[in-house]
């Protein structure tokens, strides 16, 4: 695979993480062969995760990973949050199978299924067992069950698979209007000449308080990239369908279009807080952006971390090849009149009105009217339209 780089002018647009942008995707002839071949293989039915897994190695949203982890490298990520080669990497890419009905071993081929059709091909380097409450722990920082990703993670089978993988295939995606691989979000960026470019990673539809922490970044750099998480969610998160109407919404009536561009991103959330905001980096950067929003609680879900410690694990990672844009949480402020930050604002909390998307969830779930300075009246409106807009 060779080195991605790309030039605008005399800038550079940002690397992929590792140096090199990813891209396992058989040639037509390749594909046609291997279709013609299936009955060589051994099949695996994989789960929806591993699917997406599969199309963001090869589209090289993963950047530098070619195929599922093996053991050497998860070793590396749980312990140093670095692949063994020194790569800044937090969160494992795995392959989960029950031994039991293995019947294949190391360096076999598989041919890997999603929904009865046939997605990628495997070559088979390594089958390995795992410590789950380790695993856990070094992700999360708890292995309390109730934690959406922990559970997840005790849910896996206890026998993980690596190697490196091949597209042949390509996923169901009812969202394929809004859908762009790194290759051409790159492409996209050299055409609208944009240098510096900051991603705003997001699971629910915008308040005012995500409208003003974009546009205060995008004052800074040539482009915004709106980059909306599409996939599994937990209960009570907004559908994907919501998300991205609300926002096309908003983006047509509020924001700069030279500016501004959405695309979604194919992932299901882990819910791991600070390792996972480094992991929304590295894929923002293989996307080619420069910059990344980190608010409030990012990746987040409870009280199971602090809610700026998103912003300060990107200390740890002077190499990562991304600044974090870090802001504190906005709030409407009767006595400004205005929205704002603690930094910008000092008048006490009697005189603030909260504008955090759990809020925002509650009071359209109680059916209460958000305020002009809670949600832009066409979103609350979009929202609204939706008979069931949360997923349960």
């Amino acid at each position: 695979m060779d080195t991605w780089i790309e030039n605008i002018g005399d800038k550079m647009v940002n690397k992929p993480h590792g140096g090199r942008l990813i891209r396992r995707t058989a040639t037509e002839k390749t594909k046609d062969r291997i279709l013609n071949e299936l009955e060589d293989y051994v099949k695996v039915d994989l789960k929806e995760v591993n699917a997406v897994d599969v199309e963001s190695i090869a589209t090289g949203v993963y950047s530098p990973l070619t195929g599922f982890m093996m053991s050497d490298e998860l070793q590396s990520v749980l312990l140093n949050m670095r692949l063994p080669d020194d790569v800044p990497w937090t969160i494992p890419v795995v392959l989960d199978m029950n031994r039991d009905r293995m019947d294949f071993e190391e360096g076999d081929a598989l041919m890997l299924y999603y929904e009865n059709a046939p997605l990628a091909r495997m070559y088979v380097d390594d089958i390995y067992g795992y410590d789950k409450n380790k695993y856990a722990q070094s992700v999360f920082r708890t292995t309390d069950g109730a934690h959406p990703g922990v559970q997840r993670v005790m849910e896996m089978e206890d026998t993980l698979v690596g190697g490196e993988i091949e597209l042949i295939g390509e996923l169901p995606n009812p969202f394929k209007e809004y859908s762009l691989t790194p290759s051409e979000t790159r492409v996209l960026f050299r055409e609208k000449k944009w240098n510096t470019i900051v991603a705003f990673q997001t699971r629910n539809v915008a308040h005012v308080g995500h409208e003003f922490l974009q546009k205060t970044a995008a004052t800074f750099v040539d482009g915004l990239f709106i980059n909306p998480v599409i996939g599994k969610k937990k209960p009570g998160d907004f559908k994907d369908e919501v998300i991205l109407k609300a926002y096309d919404e908003l983006i047509r009536n509020y924001y700069p279009k030279d500016i501004t561009h959405m695309s979604t991103l194919r992932y299901e959330m882990k819910y791991a807080g600070p390792k996972e905001a480094i992991h929304h980096a590295i894929m923002r950067k293989n996307f080619g952006c420069t910059h990344i929003i980190i608010g409030r609680d990012h990746a987040g879900v409870g009280n199971y971390y602090g809610p700026f410690d998103a912003q300060h694990i990107f200390k740890e990672f002077p190499d990562l090849g991304m600044e974090p844009m870090t802001f504190k949480a906005f709030y409407y402020c009767h006595k400004c009149g205005n929205i704002v930050n603690a930094k910008i604002c000092d008048h006490d909390k009697e005189h603030h009105d909260s504008l955090s998307g759990t809020r925002m969830r509650e009071m359209l779930k109680t059916g209460d009217v958000p305020k002009p300075y809670h949600m832009r009246k066409e979103v609350f409106e979009t929202i609204r339209s939706f008979e069931k807009p949360f997923l349960e």
